[in-house]
């Protein structure tokens, strides 16, 4: 299918059918499409939550504005990061790679983000924001819907899922097959609002 196929209609759906599963085959299919997902370094710093306990879904749809999609949903995915995957043995992330290329990116990873927790926290909303993405075409490639989710209170999911410290918590994803049609799409921002040639003007 044409990317434009599978970019055009992704919508965030908010209504699936709770009868519906996925199989573990189209499960393992979505993580490895996501796992190709770029990241900084190749740290692979995004982690991937699958919410298959219907009773934890209830407890987390309650402390997400008691969204439906959350426990209606074929598959609930939460995604975050590890905040300490730039200290986690580096070289692992380039050990494919030949030798001149891991002697410039391996001893340049930790010193990179050492010291910089903005930074360590904007790399993992960068590489759950890209797997997220990689998760939702794909969902829309293999024939099913999508909706990222931030109503939920962070610190409550976080609790619920057991999220280890110098983890942090991006969004929530449900995945699953449409029951109702969504609204009509907004509107786009015009070009001359969002496109900037060059630089800001002052």
């Amino acid at each position: 299918m044409p990317a434009t196929e599978t970019i055009e209609p992704r919508r965030s759906v908010k209504h699936f059918d709770p009868a519906h599963q996925l199989s573990e085959e189209e499960i393992a299919r979505l993580i490895a499409l996501a796992k190709l997902a770029p990241s900084s370094f190749n740290m692979q710093n995004y982690r991937f939550v699958l919410v298959r306990d219907p009773e934890l879904r209830k407890k987390i749809r309650a402390v997400a504005w008691d969204q439906s999609q959350v426990t209606d949903a074929s598959l609930l995915i939460i995604l975050c990061a590890d905040l300490n995957a730039h200290l986690k043995n580096p070289q692992r992330y380039w050990a494919h790679a030949p030798q001149e290329v891991q002697d410039i990116l391996v001893p340049a990873l930790t010193p990179f983000y050492d010291g910089k927790p903005l930074l360590i926290r904007d790399e993992a909303m960068r590489s759950t924001g890209f797997a997220g993405m990689t998760l939702m075409l794909a969902a829309r490639d293999m024939g099913y819907d999508s909706c990222p989710m931030i109503g939920f209170d962070a610190e409550a999911v976080s609790k619920l899922i057991r999220l280890p410290e110098g983890h942090a918590l991006s969004f929530i994803l449900a995945i699953g097959k449409q029951t109702k049609p969504v609204w009509p799409r907004g509107e786009r921002l015009s070009d001359s609002e969002v496109v900037i040639r060059d630089r800001f003007t002052s």
